[in-house]
């Protein structure tokens, strides 16, 4: 018997195969998939589906009035007229100029836009976790019920700690996106700032190092075999303090 799909999981599926869901959205759905045969089975059919339309779906030519309109609207005007350089060393050097700037013009049509950095994706998750009812999955201060919110979303044990003696209470967590893989980003408040810390499996140990970002200090490091980074609108020095009490432990 094949199993049967989640009613309210149905909508979420199709929103994602529109590219309609945020990173942690997807990321929740994933982890629901990993455990659902009846979701996967409509995630097939869905996929199925489009495909299917993309590819049988009628095409139809555009009017040669049309045609003529775009050609006619993208020809490019006609070039001033160019006044002949005849002196060899000056005609040697505007063509130089020329191809110069031809090659400058062609790097810039083909160079890719750089992808964004880790700190750039941290940064607009945080952005978009901060909209009313993203901040938290799992609202708690009780780091004994925190940590175990995260079995079976991910396929680790995120260490969490509670700083509220130090004036970082931890307020909750929830699973997020970044770097290609599914994290655990716990949060924490500094009087009305809060701060996310994203925390995934990582090898090597490194000192904490603040930078900005758009505006929001970051800062990250690596300690007992987990990369740790934090985001937050507070002053990088009261950033980087959070992160020295990561250090220090608790």
């Amino acid at each position: 018997m094949t199993a049967s799909p989640c009613a309210d999981r149905v909508l979420l599926i199709q929103a994602e195969l529109d590219g309609e869901l945020d990173a942690a959205g997807s990321a929740a759905l994933q982890t629901h998939l990993e455990g659902c045969a009846g979701c996967r089975a409509v995630q097939a059919d869905l996929r199925a589906l489009s495909a299917g339309l993309r590819r049988e779906a009628p095409r139809h030519p555009a009017p040669e009035r049309l045609r003529t309109a775009l050609a006619a609207h993208l020809e490019p005007p006609p070039r001033p007229a160019l006044r002949v350089v005849r002196h060899p060393a000056l005609a040697f050097g505007a063509g130089a100029a020329l191809a110069a700037g031809v090659a400058a013009g062609v790097a810039l049509a083909v160079l890719p836009v750089p992808p964004a950095t880790l700190d750039d994706q941290a940064v607009a998750d945080h952005i978009r976790a901060l909209q009313p009812g993203h901040l938290t999955d799992v609202e708690s201060s009780d780091r004994h019920m925190v940590r175990p919110w995260f079995d079976g979303r991910i396929d680790y044990a995120p260490p969490v700690r509670d700083f509220a003696a130090a004036g970082f209470p931890l307020i909750g967590g929830r699973l997020d996106y970044l770097g290609g893989r599914p994290v655990a980003a716990l949060v924490y408040r500094r009087d009305r700032h809060l701060i996310d810390l994203y925390v995934w499996p990582a090898t090597g140990e490194a000192a904490p190092v603040p930078r900005t970002r758009n505006g929001y200090a970051v800062v990250g490091w690596r300690a007992g075999g987990m990369a740790f980074l934090a985001v937050s609108d507070l002053e990088a020095a009261q950033l980087l303090a959070f992160a020295r009490l990561w250090e220090g432990g608790a």
